[in-house]
């Protein structure tokens, strides 16, 4: 089952998405995050959706502006792509390899959920930013709440799939991160969620042996692939990724766990590593990316100008006076 949210006649709306594109909306339900919270768990979200059999239908997607599927709490964005990694170092600092800490855990940060996009909004330049990227992964969600999870018990907790777009001012994360803290700025601008939450039933056909999902990805500027892999190339499952953010916490419905950017093409900067030169060039105003993952559907965003930086002074070299 599809979910989408969506704004029709200046109101917010809820629905599942036909096979059709046609919209049946949910009674009284204006929030997949807060659906998640009262329905708590895969049962009751289908079982929601499957009440508006009886409801009238309301209009075709292509008649509304869709927004992000959900509102997430907290949006954890891991980094599970060896193919992704290799690239990024080397556009980095031309360094070969995989650090050996990559593969003891699966990493990850926690980005901004209040900077989230909808899968046809406009992006803005992060202000002061020159160099934007794109970066195409997908997105599990939460459904019910857990802590200390085994992977097996994290099966139940996620809902479902999103795709996920982690726009990325690499100039300003290049510099940030020298500090030893970060991401910061340079991954605070936007995230792209949509078109819809894929329930996690719809995509079981597509899980393999090892408990990965076989999903085609592809990455798309200006109308042009730049970019294709499999989401079955991931070296943790969301299974396992669920488990590692609940260890020690909760995780609660509608967060949101990234997979992590794909490789083969799945941003910028891991091109640029492999070419040795920035081929394509960084996003600017009027460049148009799109991403497509099997079984989920498409996102498409045009980059926009941003506002300027208002600017804020460097670090006082303060007298150390003890009291």
């Amino acid at each position: 089952m599809r979910f989408a949210a969506y704004e029709y006649q200046n109101r917010r709306h809820v629905a599942v998405v036909a096979e059709d594109g046609m919209l049946r909306p949910l009674p009284g339900v204006h929030s997949i995050t807060g659906l998640l919270a009262e329905e708590g768990g895969l049962p009751q979200l289908l079982e929601a959706g499957s009440a508006t059999l009886d409801v009238p239908t309301g209009p075709h997607v292509s008649e509304v502006r869709l927004l992000p599927p959900l509102q997430p709490p907290t949006v954890r964005d891991f980094v599970t792509f060896e193919e992704h990694v290799e690239g990024v170092r080397r556009s980095v600092d031309g360094t070969a390899g995989v650090p050996e800490r990559w593969y003891a855990a699966p990493t990850f940060y926690f980005t901004n959920p209040y900077a989230v996009y909808g899968p046809h909004d406009d992006i803005p330049m992060p202000p002061g930013s020159s160099v934007l990227d794109f970066e195409l992964e997908v997105a599990a969600v939460i459904g019910k709440e857990g802590r200390d999870l085994t992977p097996e018990q994290a099966r139940d907790h996620i809902i479902g799939y999103t795709i996920f777009n982690d726009w990325s001012a690499r100039d300003l994360q290049s510099a940030e991160m020298k500090v030893g803290l970060g991401p910061c700025k340079g991954k605070d601008t936007a995230t792209t969620l949509g078109p819809y939450l894929v329930t996690a039933d719809e995509l079981e056909e597509y899980r393999d042996a090892d408990g990965f999902l076989r999903l085609a990805l592809t990455a798309s500027l200006n109308g042009e692939v730049v970019g294709k892999d499999l989401l079955s190339n991931m070296s943790w499952t969301f299974e396992e990724m669920a488990a590692y953010a609940s260890r020690g916490t909760f995780v609660r419905p509608g967060d949101v766990l990234g997979s992590g950017t794909c490789g083969n093409g799945g941003c910028l900067a891991e091109l640029w590593g492999v070419r040795g030169r920035q081929d394509p060039p960084p996003l600017k105003p009027g460049d148009t990316v799109t991403l497509t993952v099997e079984g989920i559907g498409s996102v498409s965003n045009t980059v926009v100008p941003g506002p300027d930086p208002i600017p804020v002074p460097v670090a006082r070299r303060r007298p150390r006076e003890r009291p």
